[in-house]
């Protein structure tokens, strides 16, 4: 049996290569893997000796060789294939063990420098793991440190690996290659000025955990990250206590974390079902996170929280009077890791810092395809509201308002959100229907609406809408305008003596 041995992360490689001497292996390896194989005691074949040219060119060139790739393609039951092979020397190799360049963390840490990144592309490895993982049936191909192990338990047994795992490791090999191209292009494409959407779509998620389960319990489910991104997220947030994350806490972390990263001042939203079901701003986390519990306090049971400040002692005091099920903040100080200490099954995740994502793109599934567009970003400022009653809005009813369609891009669609200062009052979710979502925002609220606000996040299609709303007292509507019965939405505040304003922009979320 031969090997080619040629990996950049060289964890485990000398055991393993030990192991594959024990079994009479001959070792054929390059550059720094040989001198580290050598360096253990191990006789090593320089790849330069197999193929009878150097290493050249900053080690670009090395493998691409055909007594290299013959050695990995030749069909051993073919006659053919062995007469070609014995008449040019090229000699069979049996087993393969290859990981690449590392482009994903050079990309992620210096993506700025191109060239440094260009230079992290992998060429040769590539080539040889795709020829072995095409000749499977005779070649083994190793692309991990963890199969290092059952490999080498396989080979010791009568009979050798098994086509069942041989088939295996040719899977996982194209899905690394794979992966490993996708993530290329992804980088390259961010820096060519070429159409956001390509006639083909390469995304590379690497694995990060099982998770307890999906939606359901007897649904499975798992975690996947996008290795490039580096905005502080849910998905990249450290654990530091309480039980294992399932599905829809990863979406409902996601969801409160996304809401509270809009503010600049402390912040503190309650999330239940991906919904705020309370949010409010405070000179403090731990005021944010009293006022945005006590605005909905029966729908907090449960619930995730978000702060875009650390968590200190007295917030942790708050957190602990509530049954939650996790806990999101940039960082958590140690005398609140202590006073949250008693809630082992709490989840408590370190983001590391806030952060809004500079742009890029959304993915949701659908059965049979993959809707893609760009991230939707509230951009929307004071600069940008157009009042169109005759009531111009207060300074404070302006802060307000602007609070309020903050939260109202985080609601499900249709989405209404009340809020009182910088305190939502009740939250209207997902209804069917927009006078619907004003009437059940109203039935959340704990106190009377008189003297609130109310934002919504697309147009009123009707004047019931802010016809319902006035009857609970609302002052102010933020709304995006544009409906064919603007006129007559407008007519009614006016009736009303509301204040009205238009954004001019939507911001359904389905």
């Amino acid at each position: 049996m031969r090997a080619l041995l040629s990996v950049f992360d060289k964890d485990g490689i000398v055991p393993f290569a030990t192991g594959l001497r024990d079994l009479g292996c001959e070792l054929i390896s390059t550059g720094g893997t040989a001198k580290a194989l050598a360096a253990a005691g191990l006789p090593v074949r320089e790849v330069s000796d197999l193929t009878g040219f150097p290493e050249m060119m900053d080690g670009r060139v090395k493998t691409l060789h055909p007594r290299i790739h013959g050695g990995l393609l030749a069909l051993r039951g073919n006659a053919e294939h062995m007469k070609q092979a014995e008449l040019h020397g090229i000699e069979m190799i049996d087993l393969v063990v290859i990981n690449l360049y590392p482009f994903e963390r050079t990309a992620r840490e210096r993506g700025d420098h191109l060239d440094e990144v260009i230079e992290m592309i992998d060429i040769g490895g590539p080539s040889m793991i795709r020829s072995a993982a095409k000749n499977h049936q005779h070649v083994l191909v190793l692309t991990d440190p963890s199969d290092y192990a059952p490999v080498l338990e396989a080979l010791r047994q009568p009979g050798g690996a098994p086509e069942s795992l041989r088939r295996e490791l040719a899977a996982r090999a194209f899905a690394h290659t794979a992966s490993y191209d996708a993530l290329i292009a992804d980088y390259l494409s961010g820096r060519t000025g070429r159409e956001e959407y390509p006639g083909r779509l390469a995304l590379a998620f690497r694995k990060a955990m099982d998770l307890r389960y999906g939606e359901n319990p007897h649904q499975t489910a798992a975690l996947y990250a996008d290795p490039l991104e580096t905005i502080p997220s849910a998905v990249s947030a450290r654990q530091l206590g309480g039980k294992e994350l399932s599905f829809n806490n990863i979406l409902d972390l996601d969801a409160a974390w996304a809401l509270t990263c809009d503010f600049e001042s402390p912040a503190c939203a309650v999330i239940k079902h991906t919904n705020p079901a309370g949010a409010a701003l405070g000179e403090t986390a731990a005021e944010a996170c009293r006022l945005a519990i006590a605005a909905d306090p029966v729908s907090a049971f449960g619930g995730i929280v978000s702060f875009n400040r650390p968590v200190d002692e007295e917030t942790a005091r708050v957190l602990g009077g509530v049954f939650l099920e996790a806990v999101i903040a940039p960082d958590f100080a140690p005398e609140a890791l202590e006073a949250l200490a008693s809630k082992k099954n709490l989840r408590l995740m370190k983001a590391g810092g806030a952060g809004r994502p500079a742009g890029g793109m959304d993915y949701k599934r659908v059965v049979g395809g993959l809707l893609v567009q760009q991230r939707d970003r509230l951009d929307e400022t004071h600069a940008d509201l157009k009042t169109v009653t005759r009531r111009e809005p207060t300074h404070e009813e302006t802060a307000s308002l602007l609070f309020a369609w903050t939260i109202a891009r985080h609601v499900k669609s249709n989405a209404i959100v009340y809020a009182r200062g910088t305190v939502t009052a009740g939250v209207g979710a997902g209804q069917m229907s927009r006078v619907d979502a004003v009437k059940l925002g109203a039935s959340k609220a704990i106190a009377s609406l008189a003297g609130s606000v109310l934002a919504s996040d697309a147009f009123f299609p009707f004047p019931d809408g802010v016809e319902e709303a006035a009857r609970h007292g609302v002052t102010a509507i933020i709304q995006p305008g544009g409906s064919v019965k603007d006129a007559d939405v407008i007519a009614a505040a006016d009736k009303a003596g509301l204040a009205m304003v238009f954004t001019g922009r939507r911001h359904f979320r389905h």
